[in-house]
């Protein structure tokens, strides 16, 4: 099949699109367990991007499996094909010229990393949500967690399947830091590279 795959040559590239949007576009992905408050975040620094007219889109586990991914379980494989077609998504959404706010639990170090190769390690921002297993139990928000010690959800994350937490990530945020010092943290990051550059 991928024989008869020709790449065509468009004539507005991502830098045309940028330039249009007056910004850089990239992936800022955003893991933690589920009620870590990555969620929370990505739609607090969507608010400020907003106001500062940049172009933004936010991709999170419901609304990505509500519809492309609502084939996918939550075993090890389906996780992983979750996450590889977020990471496909992201480089479609970068390409648009789009900055990119992706919320996912996505537990396995070979997914993030896939998912930064996909789109460039240059395009790829990692915010670790650092909650601990013991605050996001007594959050709770979705009533995952008391279905998962009651035996009615398999493969929960932190429960019955594992979460390997980043090594070096850009940005690290712990349940101690309020949303606004959160925001502020990022922002502090990623400022720099929303600035568009010569040669996108």
């Amino acid at each position: 099949m991928e024989k008869n795959i020709t790449d065509h040559e468009y004539k507005i590239n991502r830098f045309e699109r940028q330039k249009l949007n007056g910004h850089n576009s990239f992936l800022v992905f955003f893991t933690g367990l589920s009620g870590s408050g990555k969620s929370t975040l990505a739609n607090a620094l969507e608010e400020r991007l907003n106001k500062n007219r940049i172009h933004t889109y936010v991709l999170d586990g419901d609304n990505v499996r509500r519809g492309i991914n609502k084939n996918l379980g939550f075993s090890p494989d389906d996780r992983s094909e979750n996450n590889r077609r977020i990471g496909e998504i992201s480089k479609l959404f970068i390409d648009a010229g789009i900055v990119v706010l992706a919320a996912f639990v996505a537990p396995y170090e070979k997914d993030r990393k896939f998912i930064k190769e996909t789109v460039n390690s240059n395009n790829f921002v990692e915010v670790f949500v650092n909650t601990s297993l013991e605050v996001c139990e007594k959050r709770d928000v979705k009533g995952l967690y008391k279905k998962a010690r009651a035996g009615e959800i398999k493969n929960m994350t932190g429960i019955s399947a594992p979460y390997e937490k980043p090594k070096k990530p850009d940005v690290e945020i712990s349940h101690l830091n309020t949303v606004e010092e959160s925001i502020e943290m990022i922002f502090k990051v990623i400022k720099d590279k929303l600035e568009l550059k010569e040669h996108g």
